[in-house]
């Protein structure tokens, strides 16, 4: 029988150790989120893989707020996060970095994920839209790319937390083992 590790055995990193760790070239962009428990899911989600940061878009609330806090468990602590006013200011600021922009979104000619292909080097920026209407036409315009994520289901579509989870974990394979090619 298998016994459940304790929270002391798992050899976590702490806050400190966090913030000086190598990241994973990734930057997540919440485009108008109204939840607060996803926009705590998507840093607890981004603290796990040690992506670089967050950037809270719009509506979308930022921290501190106990809504968030009771999901984030503390990562608003480890994951940096910067506010933009819009998207757009967002997206604005990551192509002037030379990021690629990846909106996760179901349009024409999407990128089933587990298709998509990162390039060694390359940092990029995830957007998840909003609950409701999604990632905003415009910031697809401006996207390098659009990925979208299989589904075989009736549903259209998945919560914007899983989402970041599937596509995050996702990314990470793919980055972690173009390093090692």
């Amino acid at each position: 029988m298998k016994r459940k590790l304790k929270n002391h055995e798992l050899n976590r990193i702490n806050v400190e150790a966090f913030k000086k760790a190598s990241k994973i070239p990734v930057i997540v962009v919440l485009d108008n989120i109204r939840s607060l428990n996803n926009v705590g899911s998507v840093f607890r989600t981004s603290d796990a893989f040690l992506i670089e940061a967050i950037y809270l878009c719009g509506i979308t609330a930022k921290p501190p707020h106990k809504d968030i806090h009771k999901t984030a468990l503390g990562a608003t602590d480890s994951v940096d996060w910067y506010y933009f006013e819009t998207t757009n200011k967002a997206v604005e600021n990551l192509k002037n970095n030379n990021v690629s922009i990846v909106s996760i979104e179901q349009v024409e000619e999407a990128i089933p994920l587990q298709e998509f292909e990162v390039e060694s080097g390359q940092k990029y920026a995830l957007v998840f839209g909003n609950e409701v209407k999604g990632v905003q036409q415009d910031i697809i315009n401006q996207s390098n790319f659009c990925i979208e994520i299989p589904q075989f289901g009736t549903k259209h579509s998945l919560n914007i937390s899983v989402s970041a989870g599937v596509v995050l974990w996702e990314f990470v394979k793919k980055i972690k083992l173009s390093l090692k090619k």
